[in-house]
Parts: C-alpha cells; structure tokens; sequence
C-alpha cells in the first residue's frame, strides 16, 4: 500500500495513525487485544494484511498483545531501532510499512521470542466458527 501522509490522516485514527506511521505506542494494558482470546487472525490495521496467529499469542504480562511466531515470512519485516537510547527490533507490516511494535527474545518455546504488538496497530478477522 503507497498511501500519502494525507491518505493514511484520512483512513486511520489520530491514535492509531501515531502508533502505525509515527511509531508511537499506546499505554501498557489499555489496549482491545491486550486480553481478547477468539480464535483467528491479528491484521494490519493500515492494510489488512496477515500478521499473527490467535494460536501464537500469549500471555506475557508486559501490557501487549504478545505472540511467538509471526503468520509467514510475508507478514512483518524486522528493523533495528535505536531510537529512545537503546537497540530494539522493530517489526513493521512487511506490506504497508507500518509500525507494529518490537520484537524481544525472552519469549516461550519452540521459538523463544516475544513480538509485542501495539492493539491500535491491529484488526481481528475471527475464525468462522468462532465470533469473538
């Protein structure tokens, strides 16, 4: 997705434009995935593409949404951020570039990492049986 500065002004929240194209984050525990347990796929909230599995996500206890594994490799790119006096792995939405959150490894087995994934960042698609 090539959208301007306007377009995503006009297509997303003041909030969620901060956290996707002004790499902001929102207040631990305050957002609507933090909890949410329904079966199916976390989405770019820019674009709509695939990014993580229900079945990855879990319970970190840092505030965010946090999750294993990413869905493909064509769901989220990985940059260094050495923004705020420190070296982070930011991911972004590998198709509209936008700003997801971090990736740390002290997460769970088979993987042993922790993407932790900003909720305004993300959408849910439910999976048919499940409504949640």
């Amino acid at each position: 997705m090539e959208d301007s500065e306007k377009d995503w002004k006009v297509e997303l929240s003041p909030e969620q434009y901060k956290v996707l194209r002004q790499c902001g984050t929102e207040p631990p525990f305050t957002g609507k995935y933090v909890n949410h347990k329904g079966k199916g796929t976390y989405v770019c909230a820019g674009c709509g593409n695939d990014l993580f599995s229900s079945g990855t996500k879990f319970e970190s206890g840092s505030g965010w949404p946090s999750f294993w594994d990413q869905l493909s490799e064509d769901s989220v790119e990985r940059k260094t951020d050495k923004s705020l006096g420190m070296e982070r792995i930011e991911v972004v939405c590998k198709n509209c570039g936008g700003h997801l959150g971090h990736v740390f490894d002290d997460g769970p087995n088979p993987t042993g990492l922790r993407y932790c994934i900003n909720s305004l960042a993300l959408d849910f698609k439910a999976d048919s049986e499940d409504s949640t």
